[in-house]
Formats: structure tokens, sequence, C-alpha cells
């Protein structure tokens, strides 16, 4: 088939991040030659993600899409520019296909995939679409969606559209729990609650978990925290387990997801797509706090799905914050003496986890440049 250039579109957030490299992953495992070039944005959390992976990268100035008349203008010149910078290094290559996985930087991309005549594919891992993809799906060919229910969210779409699950990185198929408690120095004997806000963190959380400490305490001969804050919150959060009695680990950040969730006997965090996904591939019972203040209240659905099959619950992230620790510790304590209530949310897992998503889509995204080369 010859040289095949792979560009993959997505940033801002680690949701629109992850399941890129985890096809692009799959992607160089059946295609050792094809050529693998990321563009995303130009915060923080993406710098510190691709700097790691060797691939080739391009960040873009795109902003994202907001009603308030100068950020829709900033919106519009950014896109402009960020296609414009986009068609310029895809149209380098004879053999092209664009991936975009939602957010502000996938919109130019796929609109410039689409005016150079190459495939587009998008990634949709949330039940209800962004307006990225929304956007995006008029120049998509195929998208590839987690949740069935999602179909309805691209009425006037002409892409051909498969619910596949969420792509995973292979570690979630070959986790080691023990690596991770090893590596960060926990008790083998001690089950492991772990504290999670997806890679940016979560104040709200860290606040909550922080203000319970003290209710942890009788657990203590039997289970252990592992609190990852997010790079913004790490210092006040590691004030606050200063006079904490039970074991902990606290990080900003950790790589091994998939060994963390595997070392695991439940998790709290938020329910964003890649989140509820991992969850149920590592098969760790869950406490969802879906964030509150999205329109479309995608996180709920997205936990909701967890819910379903017995195999998490979910929180309301209230406002109040004495409230949100009182609906907390309520569904918490139970959950932490209960065994066999958590080893049946920990097999319930398995009726929804998808572990094979990311190679269904490389396999099909190689398929997809082979065609465009033979009717090229």
């Amino acid at each position: 088939m010859g040289n095949v250039s792979f560009f993959f579109a997505g940033g801002g957030t680690g949701g629109h991040i992850y399941p890129l490299l985890a096809v692009a992953e799959q992607v160089r495992a059946r295609q050792p030659d094809a050529e693998i070039h990321f563009f995303h944005s130009t915060r923080a959390v993406d710098q510190r993600v691709f700097e790691k992976t060797g691939y080739g990268r391009t960040a873009l100035p795109a902003s994202g899409l907001y009603a308030h008349p100068v950020k829709l203008l900033r919106f519009v010149m950014t896109f402009h520019q960020s296609c414009k910078i986009a068609m310029k290094v895809i149209g380098q290559r004879e053999n092209a296909v664009v991936v975009g996985a939602g957010g502000f930087v996938a919109g130019p991309v796929c609109r410039a995939g689409r005016k150079l005549g190459v495939p587009v594919a998008l990634l949709n891992v949330d039940i209800t679409p962004g307006r990225a993809n929304r956007l995006s799906a008029r120049w998509a060919d195929e998208i590839f969606l987690q949740f069935e229910e999602s179909k309805s969210h691209f009425p006037r779409t002409r892409a051909t559209m498969s619910a596949v699950g969420c792509p995973l990185r292979s570690a979630f198929l070959r986790p080691d729990g023990k690596k991770a408690v090893a590596d960060l120095g926990l008790d083998a004997s001690k089950r492991v609650l772990l504290i999670t806000g997806a890679s940016s963190g979560s104040t709200r959380i860290n606040e909550v978990i922080c203000r319970l400490l003290p209710k942890l305490e009788p657990f203590a001969d039997r289970w252990q925290i592992v609190h990852l804050t997010g790079l913004d919150n790490y210092k006040t959060v590691l004030d606050g387990y200063r006079s904490a009695r039970i074991s902990h680990k606290v990080l900003d950040y950790y790589d091994g997801m998939a060994d963390l969730l595997a070392s695991a006997g439940l998790v709290i965090g938020r329910s964003g797509a890649v989140s509820v996904a991992e969850y149920a591939v590592a098969g760790v019972p869950s406490i969802c706090l879906p964030y509150p203040f999205h329109k479309d209240k995608h996180q709920y659905l997205n936990a909701g799905k967890l819910v379903d099959v017995g195999a998490g619950v979910i929180v309301d992230d209230v406002a109040d914050a004495d409230d949100r620790i009182a609906r907390l510790w309520k569904e918490l304590e139970p959950l932490l003496a209960d065994d066999d209530r958590r080893r049946k949310m920990a097999e319930a897992c398995k009726r929804v986890a998808k572990p094979n998503a990311a190679a269904e889509i490389a396999s099909r995204l190689i398929e997809m440049a082979r065609k465009s080369r033979t009717v090229g």
C-alpha cells in the first residue's frame, strides 16, 4: 500500500488525547512504516503528554466556540489559521487519513482533510457529542462511537457510524496491579481506594475527600488511599492530608493508569467517557461524581451505563459542600465495608467493557487508507 500518514487531531483534555493515542498505538502495531502525526492545542496538558510519545506533532492556535462576540471572532480567526496550518502539513503527504476526536483542535483539521480530499474519521466517545464533533461530522466519512445512542445526535451526517467502544491504550489489556503497588510503595495487604479527577484533576472532589479523611480512620487497617490531584491542586491536597491517619499516596499525575486501576478495590472519580471506559475494562467498582456544569449533562449519561449494569453508583456533585460530603459518605461507607458487593460490581463491569475498540478502529482506518489509495 505504500507509506501512509495518519493525522490525529485532538487536545485540551485527556479525554481528547488518550483515545487517539490508543488508536495510534494500534495503527503502528499493524502498519509499522506508517507516519503518525498529532495536531494538538497549546495547553500544558498536551505538551506534557505528547512530549513522551515520540510522535511528530504540531500545536495549533485553535480556540473554543463560544457565543460571546469577542470569543466567537477569536474562534473564527483561529479556526481558519489552524485549517491553513493543517492543510500545509497534510498536503505534503501523498497518502493520508485524518482522525479527529472532538475538542476545538479537531474541527479545523477535519475541515482541512476534507478540502484536501483525504479520508476523515471521527472518534465520539461521549453519549452526547460536543459542538466540535457535531461540526466536524459534516466532513467525516466514518464516525466511531462508544455508545449506540450517539447515532441519533448525527442526523445529517453522511458518514458511516459504528458503535465499537472507547479506544484504550494496550496497557489496559495486560494491566499489572502489583506493579503499581510496588511503584508507589503501597501496602500489598491493604485495599486501594483510588481518588481521581481525571487528567486535569477536580478541585471539588479533592475538597470533599480531604474533609472526609477523619471519617475514613476506622477503615485504616484495611484500606489505603491513592489520590491523583491534578497539576494545579497538588500542594493544597497534600496539605489536606497532613494529619490523616489512613495510609495515603498523594500524586499530581500518574502515567500508569491501567496498572493503578487494576490495583484498586474502589475508585471515586468523574465520569468522562474515557474514565467510564477505563473503570469498566479494569473491572473496578466506581463511585461517579459527574461534572455538574455541562449543559448536556453527558457525564451523568456516561455514568448511567455503569449504574444500569450494577457496576457503579452516582453521587451528585451538588453546590453545598456539606451536602456533597453527606451524599458521598452515604455511598462510600457501606461500599468500603462490603467485600461481596464490590466483587459483584467488579463482575458487572464485564457487561459494558469493550477492550478491543482501539484495535477495531485501527484496522478500519488502515482499510480506509487502502480504499482511498485504490480509488485515487
